[in-house]
C-alpha cells in the first residue's frame, strides 16, 4: 500500500541501514502484516509531532501496532541505548532521539 510522505520519514536506504538491527528485536513467529519502514516513520512521525497514538494517520500502519513496536524496541537493556534510539542516531535523526530520551520511552 502507498502512502504519502511525511517531513519526518527517513528514506528507504537509510532504513537498510538500520533494518537489521530492528528486526533482531523480534521473535521469529508469523510474517509482518506491516512494512516495517512504515512502521519506524509512522515512530518518526508520532515523536517529531507528539500526536497521540490514535491520532496517528490512518495512511500509517495501525496505532496499536505502532505502539508495540514502539514499545519493544524502547526496552532498556541495562546502561545501553535502547534499540530505538540507537537507530534514531545512525539514521542522523537527533532531534527525534531527543524527544525519546523526553518521553523516557513511554508513551
Amino acid at each position: 500500500m502507498s502512502r504519502p510522505g511525511y517531513p519526518s520519514d527517513i528514506s528507504r536506504e537509510d532504513f537498510e541501514r538500520i533494518r537489521e538491527l530492528l528486526e533482531a528485536a523480534r521473535r521469529k513467529t508469523r510474517p509482518r502484516k506491516h512494512d516495517l519502514y512504515d512502521v519506524f516513520c509512522a515512530i518518526l512521525y508520532f515523536l517529531e509531532t507528539g500526536v497521540a497514538w490514535r491520532s496517528m494517520p490512518a495512511e500509517f500502519p495501525p496505532w496499536r501496532n505502532v505502539h508495540e513496536y514502539f514499545t519493544q524496541w524502547t526496552l532498556q537493556r541495562g546502561n545501553e541505548p535502547s534499540l530505538l534510539e540507537r537507530a534514531l542516531q545512525e539514521v542522523g535523526k537527533p532531534t527525534a532521539a531527543i524527544q525519546l530520551r523526553r518521553r523516557g520511552g513511554e508513551e
